[in-house]
């Protein structure tokens, strides 16, 4: 049954490339220079370097504000350097085709808060110059854009007819405002010459049922609508979707054209936006080649109870979902796919844990799949903090709300090191290959890895890839990566089947090429449901503090009925805390976030025990607050 609940149309809105190819060069993953175009199912830069898209919506100017929200707390400067400090490399922005063609001067502006003047050179401008301070500022800080066509009037959430154009604005005017768009930003450049706007989101959430009946967008070929024709002008998606994408490669022919699913094809329904099984048979064709971007939505039961969230609801199970609807496009290697919108809350109950058929389990098994699939690129929803799935808080303060939400979303994002102000010299040196890599079990599905940091060559910046087989001496290769761009030197492995040993090795990655690989590490996820009882409780004391420093101590304490053979500590600091020294543990930093894995004597603790000798020294500047919360094996401590 073909459901009409759907993400962009109600609360959470009204509160308001397969695995990285080795290519012949040596070329570093994610760089991101010039424009981009595909290949098979990567994206690709304009040297040659594959890119992955981790980005964030920021909506605002597609509803009746006609401005990004935030702004009545922050300065626009400060909100664009919180997503990039975040480690975000591009952001989704909606807009209205009424803000476009009758852009209003933006009243839900302050131009002061509590540190002074905030946002002084938008006053008197109207919705689109607000969009080109915006756009330009994103694009001096190195972020790339994605522009959005979210709805026609001013409003919130997807339109609710499920068509791309409505009677107030015709596909004529859709795709004229399309051209207005593309012409305006195609000379928005940063300090490098790198394009800011890279990439042009058709429609969003375009869906077959609307108010009750079959009214809506069709994909050729879909059974309920008697084929959905192409001659069906008032319906079919996918030619609507080329007659638009055709009309912006006439404009710039270097922009990604991004082009979502529906919600029902021949009977089988998934979220508005999710549905792209009509490209198996009837692929969309632009007249510029190599720009074609597929992009899907997907959510989790606190949206809506679909049918495959249930009491046998596991990764398998979930991944068959992805791989039916759009995973299937980026395996096949037809085109590269985006998952455009996901997302949770920030609740305990809404990011740990594994409850079959919950939200959680929904949130940590996609993001895992998208740690298993580096090809696939994706933008959270949202950045927004008036959002229930908001990133920030509603003052829009740097630091995320969810300390965990953000240490998963962390483990799948990709730096771009193509843009901003340039200059800082070359990377021309190849890493060394990283060491000391372990991995232990904790669970039946669940393996942490660890190794030591490499040090970066001048002029470089490393990320890791990590390789997994079950047979020992395997070579690492596109075929058996499981994750790439991470930035700190662990990764948790879930999704695994119980009692079997797996094989884990792992590279380093610049823009000067590719490390030899590391050490080979195993382990054998334990059998039965593993990890089921246990439950934490984490004492951070501050030991003693002085003018720039700070020494604490951790307790972590095992409150649960099951014991844990080995610990991996998650927690975000709240302000600009930096580890210098840390004992009792192997620690990894990127920016507030920070893991601590055990050491090979002090990874058991017992059901109602204790391990209180891990400790740490650490600068400061300014406040020093506590974290707001810890984890132990992805588990939030009570």
């Amino acid at each position: 049954m073909c459901v009409r609940l759907f993400p962009s149309q109600f609360s959470r809105k009204l509160t308001v490339l397969s695995a990285v190819v080795y290519m012949a060069s040596s070329a570093a993953f994610a760089q991101g220079s010039g424009y981009w175009h595909t290949s098979g199912n990567q994206i690709i830069d304009s040297s040659g370097h594959t890119v992955r898209i981790a980005g964030v919506n920021w909506y605002g100017f597609e509803t009746t504000d006609q401005v990004v929200h935030g702004l009545w707390a922050q300065d626009y400067h400060s909100i664009l350097n919180t997503i990039k400090k975040n480690g975000y490399n591009a952001i989704r922005l909606p807009y209205s085709n009424q803000m476009v063609e009758s852009p209003g001067v933006p009243s839900n502006i302050s131009f002061a808060n509590g540190s002074g003047p905030i946002n002084s050179d938008l006053k008197g401008l109207n919705a689109l110059q607000v969009m080109d301070k915006v756009i330009s500022a994103a694009g001096a800080i190195g972020l790339r854009v994605i522009l959005d066509n979210h709805r026609s009037d001013a409003g919130n959430g997807a339109e609710a007819n499920g068509l791309w154009y409505t009677s107030a604005y015709p596909e004529s005017a859709w795709i004229n405002d399309w051209k207005t768009m593309v012409s305006r930003y195609s000379s928005f450049k940063d300090a490098s010459g790198n394009p800011t706007v890279i990439a042009v989101d058709l429609r969003n959430e375009p869906h077959l049922v609307a108010n009750g009946s079959h009214s809506g967008s069709c994909w050729t070929g879909d059974s309920s609508t008697g084929g959905c024709p192409t001659s069906n002008a008032q319906q079919n998606w996918p030619a609507a979707a080329q007659r638009a994408g055709n009309a912006v490669l006439a404009v710039n022919s270097k922009l990604l054209v991004r082009v979502e699913g529906i919600d029902c094809y021949s009977g089988d329904c998934d979220w508005w936006g999710g549905n792209l099984e009509g490209v198996s048979s009837h692929p969309i064709t632009l007249t510029v080649a190599s720009r074609l971007v597929y992009s899907a939505h997907d959510y989790g039961p606190n949206l809506f109870q679909q049918s495959w969230f249930n009491s046998s609801t596991n990764f398998s199970s979930l991944s068959s979902v992805w791989n039916k609807f759009w995973g299937y496009i980026s395996a096949n290697h037809t085109a590269p796919v985006l998952v455009g919108e996901f997302g949770t809350g920030n609740n305990a109950s809404d990011i740990p844990s594994a409850t079959p058929g919950s939200q959680v389990q929904l949130f940590q098994n996609l993001v895992n799949f998208l740690q298993n699939n580096p090809s696939l690129s994706w933008t959270y929803w949202a950045l927004n903090g008036e959002d229930s799935y908001a990133l920030l808080n509603n003052n829009y303060n740097p630091t995320p709300v969810s300390s965990l939400k953000q240490s998963d979303l962390a483990s799948i994002q990709s730096a771009l090191s193509g843009g901003g102000g340039g200059g800082g010299g070359t990377c021309s040196t190849v890493p060394t290959g990283p060491s000391g890599l372990s991995a232990s079990s904790v669970s039946s599905s669940q393996i942490n890895l660890s190794w030591n940091p490499v040090t970066p060559p001048s002029n470089c910046g490393i990320t890791y890839r990590v390789f997994r087989s079950t047979t020992s001496g395997f070579t690492p290769s596109s075929g058996n990566q499981i994750a790439s761009g991470l930035s700190i030197a662990s990764f948790a492995n879930t999704g695994l089947s119980a009692a079997t040993t797996y094989y884990y090795k792992v590279e380093g990655v610049d823009t000067a090429g590719v490390s030899a690989p590391s050490n080979q590490a195993s382990a054998t996820t334990q059998s039965g449901s593993g990890g089921g009882g246990f439950a934490c409780h984490v004492t951070y004391t501050n030991v003693n503090q002085w003018n720039t420093g700070f020494q604490a101590a951790i307790t972590i304490k095992n409150t649960g009925t099951v014991g844990i053979n080995n610990w991996m500590l998650k927690w975000s600091f709240p302000n600009n805390q930096q580890i210098d020294n840390l004992w009792n543990g192997s620690v990894a930093q990127s920016g507030q976030s920070v893991t601590v894995n055990n050491l090979s004597y002090n990874g058991s603790i017992p059901a109602g025990g204790s391990y209180n000798g891990m400790g740490f020294t650490a600068n400061y500047g300014g406040t020093n607050a506590p974290p707001a919360s810890f984890s132990v094996n992805g588990v939030v401590c009570k």
